[in-house]
């Protein structure tokens, strides 16, 4: 039975599946390095052990991801936008808008049911709205990243933030932490702020439902509650598989898509 692979090597994550006839059989994901080939090596080794099978058995592996040019062992690459829309239209059917908020960029894409894009915009010009913006305003409060999401639900009272602007956004936060403000609400506003600014690119794209978010910020709980609001629709969860896995999904899917082009 044909096996695939996805790697998708980003700025903060390494992500890597293993795909059988579009089933699911591994995954992991880890963090990356300053090599990229490093964490690309490791992630598949981690996941080729833990599905009981060799690199040889792999017919063919796509990367994708910001470091895909630099990952040795794949047949072919792909871009992050046409690899999430493919994932994230394994992961659920009806979607039809995509936000992928990565480590460096941000994107918002329209897709169809095969999860083929029609429509995408990014921004890479800026940190607000970007994994990156919230790691240094977790660093910031003290906090790890993984727990930001939840100081949203905690919050009585959440800051305004005067700019999204990385720079002035964590001296924002600084000023806050130095008033005695309550981590939770300055948390929240740190969440809203990176919300705000996601909304301005989705609403761009003109979102259809049902509109679904990949990527580690899709955890976020704070992000995605704020996301709703000024969405005015529901941001779907994934029943099927980690949120941060829909590019190195897709990247696995178009990989079996190539095999059955070449029959």
């Amino acid at each position: 039975m044909t096996l695939t692979a996805g790697c998708d090597v980003g700025s903060l994550t390494t992500k890597v599946v293993l795909m059988r006839r579009r089933r699911l059989l591994a995954a992991r994901v880890i963090k990356s390095r300053v090599n990229p080939q490093a964490a690309a090596d490791q992630a598949l080794q981690q996941t080729l052990n833990d599905a009981g099978v060799a690199r040889g058995e792999v017919v063919l592996c796509i990367g994708t991801g910001y470091g895909r040019e630099r990952i040795p062992f794949v047949d072919d690459t792909r871009s992050e936008v046409a690899c999430h829309g493919r994932g994230a239209a394994w992961l659920l059917p009806s979607a039809r808008t995509v936000i992928d908020i990565g480590g460096q960029d941000c994107k918002a894409m329209r897709i169809d049911a095969q999860g083929r894009v029609e429509k995408f915009l990014t921004n890479d010009k800026c940190a607000s709205g970007t994994g990156r913006f919230l790691e240094v305003m977790a660093s910031v409060l003290g906090v790890d990243i993984a727990a930001l999401g939840d100081l949203s639900r905690a919050s009585r009272a959440p800051v305004r933030l005067a700019s999204t602007c990385t720079v002035w956004a964590q001296a924002d936060v600084i000023k806050h932490l130095n008033a005695g403000l309550p981590v939770e609400d300055i948390g929240a506003g740190v969440n809203a702020a990176m919300a705000h600014r996601v909304a301005i690119l989705v609403n761009a794209v003109k979102p259809e439902r049902d509109v679904v978010m990949t990527g580690g910020v899709a955890k976020n709980a704070g992000v995605r509650a704020t996301l709703e609001k000024l969405l005015t629709r529901r941001v779907r969860k994934f029943r099927k598989a980690d949120p941060q896995l829909a590019g190195a999904i897709g990247a696995a899917l178009l990989a079996e898509d190539n095999l059955k082009a070449r029959i």
